[in-house]
């Protein structure tokens, strides 16, 4: 069955259909299916229990230090595992005690480099954390570089991130970039 519509009924129902793309998100070719990139991230939000990379500065204010400590209770208590490094003080700490208070079988912490090789206030905190991965084979490395890679094998091992980090940190950035390459479910607190 064909409708006909007069001229200017046709131009009508012309205009009504035109929509303006000016101000669309260009999808090209080589982009994974923006749809497919939707429900996985979905998928990951609804799991209900979840790996998630706890990230950050290693200069905060205590307040801050309480307000990841608490958030790393909360997430364990849920049922969650938490993935971060080693660090006396600032985020990395935090998460550190706030796991370890809710159930230190739910932390995993990756080291960028051996045991020996951190501060000993570090290797006084690790006491007790029953999964902890030391990475021996960097020994040779400067600490920044062996962080950056750990940072990755962080953020390979997490379904979400959760970063806490300053304008002008470019080693979290560049964590956080990656994180967003691997298509990982991201929260970023800029702590300036």
């Amino acid at each position: 069955m064909e409708i006909l519509l007069s001229d200017d009924k046709q131009e009508d129902a012309q205009q009504s259909i035109v929509v303006p793309i000016d101000d669309l998100d260009k999808v090209d070719d080589k982009s994974p299916d923006a749809i497919d990139e939707l429900a996985m991230e979905l998928a990951t939000i609804k799991q209900s229990a979840k790996k998630i990379a706890i990230l950050g500065s290693r200069n905060l204010p205590i307040t801050h230090q309480q307000m990841i400590e608490t958030l790393a209770t909360a997430l364990v208590m849920q049922g969650n595992t938490i993935i971060t490094s080693g660090g006396s003080s600032g985020t990395n700490a935090a998460a550190i005690r706030g796991a370890m208070k809710a159930n230190p079988g739910k932390l995993s912490v990756i080291l960028p480099q051996s045991i020996e090789q951190q501060p000993s206030d570090v290797q006084n905190q690790l006491i007790g954390v029953p999964n902890i991965i030391e990475h021996t084979d960097r020994a040779m490395m400067t600490l920044a570089d062996a962080s950056r890679v750990c940072n990755r094998e962080i953020i390979d091992k997490c379904n979400q991130l959760i970063c806490f980090l300053s304008h002008t940190s470019k080693t979290l950035h560049n964590a956080v970039q990656y994180a967003e390459e691997g298509h990982k479910v991201i929260t970023v607190f800029y702590l300036d």
